[in-house]
């Protein structure tokens, strides 16, 4: 009986590890069929929908200007912009902000379903609770994601970022 028992076992556990190997490459995709590394034209051929270029693109540390965004998206009740960040020719960066000024809440509800979205993807997450803001991070491969809640009497955002992970050793400190 262990023998009939056993064929059955192994592709059931079979048919688990690839659902589970599937579920992780998903993970892994950023979301609108965006990856990070593309050039700008390749995220022209995307066919993002409201891609538009930036008249004038925010400049971050390490030469990254948001030169693109895409129609925004709604996730619990706030508005996401998307704008995405390219240095040297390749997209490193890609953020969704949202203004969350005029709910009463101050984007919490949002940030949770960020929060259960990333660990459902993305496992447990490295997180901080401070007077005014909060953070959740996750690590994918190459990719740092994290979402950020700030919420001080003059401005209350949430924000979802996908950036190319930077490790550096102790000698460049």
């Amino acid at each position: 009986m262990l023998p009939t028992l056993a064929l059955p076992l192994k592709r059931a556990l079979g048919a688990l590890a690839l659902l589970a190997a599937s579920a992780a490459l998903h993970a892994q995709a950023l979301p609108l069929g965006v990856r990070l590394g593309m050039t700008a034209g390749e995220l022209q051929a995307a066919a993002l929908p409201g891609l538009e270029r930036v008249p004038r693109p925010q400049r971050l540390a390490g030469g990254l200007a948001g030169s693109w965004r895409a129609a925004p998206m709604t996730v619990a009740g706030l508005s996401f912009e998307p704008v995405f960040y390219f240095a040297e020719g390749t997209l490193r960066r890609m953020e969704w902000v949202a203004d969350a000024d005029a709910r009463p809440d101050l984007g919490a509800a949002a940030f949770a379903d960020l929060v259960a979205w990333g660990r459902s993807a993305f496992g447990p997450e490295l997180g901080s609770n401070d007077p005014g803001s909060a953070y959740a991070a996750w690590v994918q491969a190459d990719t740092d994601i994290y979402a950020q809640r700030t919420s001080d009497p003059r401005h209350a955002s949430v924000r979802l970022v996908y950036k190319v992970r930077q490790v550096r050793d102790a000698s460049e400190l």
